[in-house]
């Protein structure tokens, strides 16, 4: 019988520094990586993620068979129903119990997505929405490449936002989202700023993220409003390379996108050292 989700009271506008400030529980390791042939040492495409959930939350792997359902009905996520489609593939996920969607997970079609939290200028979400996790789930359904992933994801984020509570704290802990996204040939990097976006592609070599934005000028799709809004806020002249982490990252960055750069630098430099050993 499917779990009946219940949403929670809504949540104002938050300030991205309040919500990311605190310490984070240790380990604070949460971390995506993929390797794509000729960096892995077997012609596969080789996909990771560990993560920093709580360390008192309860944690299950769980198979959601593939299904069909009816033209128009409606689908519960965490806290705000959504569209189902026609046909949803089977999934394998690994995700907090109380959670409708997953941090991570792969379908029967071998594409692999895992997410990070990250903040940004745009504000944390008004209200409720998708949760990043939701966001994981609904494209490993709904998605035969990692590339439509990207735009399963993209579409969703523009029809529905992202937002709400992230852990069951009485405090509220809300981010946005990036996504590491893989399937049997190549492998994509989204990160979200709002529902704006920024995606590159990774048809070679070995990708990490953290909890930071880390797509710059190599940008190979993007959210239509991405520049133009930019330049209205004033992060961006409109002249010259457009640097999307540049441009999107906070100034004064929260203690724990700080402690990620270190990670991140890490997570790079263990890529390099070990490509097609």
């Amino acid at each position: 019988k499917r779990r009946k989700w219940r949403p929670e009271p809504s949540l104002g506008v938050l300030d991205a520094e309040r919500m990311a400030s605190s310490s984070p529980d240790a380990p604070c390791s949460c971390d995506c990586f993929v390797s794509v042939p000729p960096a892995s040492a077997i012609p596969a495409v080789i996909f990771a993620k560990n993560s920093d959930r709580p360390r008192d939350e309860v944690q299950e792997v769980v198979f959601i068979p593939a299904g069909t359902h009816v033209p128009g009905s409606r689908l519960q996520c965490t806290y705000i129903e959504v569209e189902q489609v026609g046909k949803t593939h089977a999934v394998i996920l690994s995700r907090p119990s109380w959670l409708w969607g997953a941090e991570m997970g792969a379908n029967e079609l071998g594409v692999c997505i895992g997410n990070e939290a990250v903040w940004t200028k745009e504000p944390v979400g008004q209200g409720e929405a998708l949760l990043g996790m939701d966001l994981l789930r609904l494209a490993l359904e709904r998605s035969s490449t990692a590339q439509e992933a990207v735009h399963v994801i993209a579409g969703l984020l523009d029809r529905y936002g992202q937002g709400g509570s992230c852990r069951e704290d009485p405090e509220p802990f809300c981010y946005h989202n990036t996504f590491l996204l893989a399937d049997r040939t190549e492998a994509w990097v989204l990160e979200t700023a709002g529902s704006l976006w920024a995606a590159q592609r990774i048809q070679g070599g070995a990708r990490n993220i953290s909890n930071q934005l880390s797509i710059g000028t190599d940008i190979s799709a993007e959210h239509p409003e991405l520049r133009s809004h930019a330049k209205a806020q004033g992060w961006w002249t409109g002249q010259g390379l457009f640097d999307f982490a540049e441009v999107f990252s906070l100034t004064q960055q929260p203690v724990r996108m700080e402690a990620a750069k270190a990670r991140f630098r890490a997570g790079c430099e263990m890529l390099q050292r070990h490509q097609g050993l």
